[in-house]
């Protein structure tokens, strides 16, 4: 995700640049064939109130996509802000609920029991293993993930059908096995029950994010009609300005304008990939870490993510 833009006009005709070099050389020919055969030419020009209206109607459809872009990613932001605040929640439940018989309550601050530093620390596993997923990326092979759990139980995880339901899982029959055994009375194990459901809604609306690709149909229509407005602007601009080459430069600032909030639309449909706009999953699952690792007294955390040179934060 950008934090601090640092790009230029250079930059976006680069990474625009076959857009712009086919509308440039349309509008060049359209005004070189008026400029050369003007007495030939004068019935293939448009007026340019028909032309404006096409382009006012192009341009709320290319907006229409790209605002429906922005609100997936946006509710996958909302998401993992409740995922920092439902993590950090798990952790005060872990630390005060579960029974700690190793230190008495006069120390202070208590040093979490083994079981409380498992419970927290599978849940540090499950927010990256969640990272992991939401990017496609490999499991088995994420060193952040392997960190946190034994390597017979990271091994398992990693060949379930879905891994991080399969920590969630075992959170719950561990806390469900204190409560049996009288060491969390039941309207504590009922708060649990209500923060792993939280997670659960959490995780799922990701996941329907990630599994439901935004229609390709807007896309592919966007491309063409901003192709096609190329042709019909300076078709219409010729002979309405003073000067027509000017034409040109006109008509690719116009289409260009069309082709980039077209390609912001398509680069954030998934909030979760590793490109640049996409969502900072590793800065946030990293600063869930630190948080709970603070809560448990560990030392030589690790840095709070920063964004790079460029000014990216992933």
């Amino acid at each position: 995700m950008f934090v601090d833009f640092r790009g230029s006009m250079w930059g976006l005709l680069r990474w625009q640049w076959k857009a712009s070099l086919l509308v440039a050389l349309a509008s060049t020919l359209i005004v070189t064939f008026e400029h050369f055969f003007a007495a030939h030419a004068h019935h293939i020009f448009l007026p340019i109130a028909p032309v404006a209206v096409v382009g006012g109607a192009i341009g709320i459809f290319v907006s229409f996509r790209t605002n429906s872009a922005y609100g997936r990613w946006w509710e996958g932001r909302k998401l993992w802000g409740r995922m920092i605040n439902t993590s950090r929640h798990l952790c005060t439940q872990v630390l005060s609920y579960l029974p700690n018989p190793e230190h008495g309550a006069e120390q202070q601050p208590p040093v979490p029991s083994e079981l409380q530093r498992s419970v927290i620390r599978r849940h540090v596993a499950y927010v990256h293993a969640l990272r992991v997923l939401l990017r496609s990326e490999s499991l088995a092979d994420d060193a952040d993930f392997a960190a946190f759990l034994p390597s017979k139980e990271a091994e398992r995880t990693v060949a379930e059908s879905n891994p991080t339901h399969a920590l969630l899982h075992t959170q719950m029959r561990l806390l469900v096995a204190e409560s049996d055994a009288g060491r969390l009375d039941a309207l504590r194990l009922q708060s649990f029950d209500a923060t792993i459901r939280a997670l659960l809604d959490i995780q799922g609306g990701c996941e329907r994010i990630q599994d439901t690709p935004f229609p390709r149909s807007y896309g592919f229509i966007a491309d063409r009609l901003i192709m096609a407005y190329g042709i019909l602007l300076p078709l219409g601009l010729v002979g309405q300005i003073s000067n027509d080459w000017i034409a040109i430069p006109l008509t690719i600032l116009v289409c260009l304008s069309f082709a980039l909030i077209n390609e912001v639309g398509r680069v954030l449909e998934d909030p979760f990939t590793t490109f640049w706009p996409s969502l900072p999953l590793s800065a946030l699952s990293k600063t869930i870490e630190i948080n709970l690792r603070q809560r448990l007294g560990d030392a030589n955390l690790p840095e709070a993510p920063k964004q790079d040179a460029r000014g990216i934060l992933m």
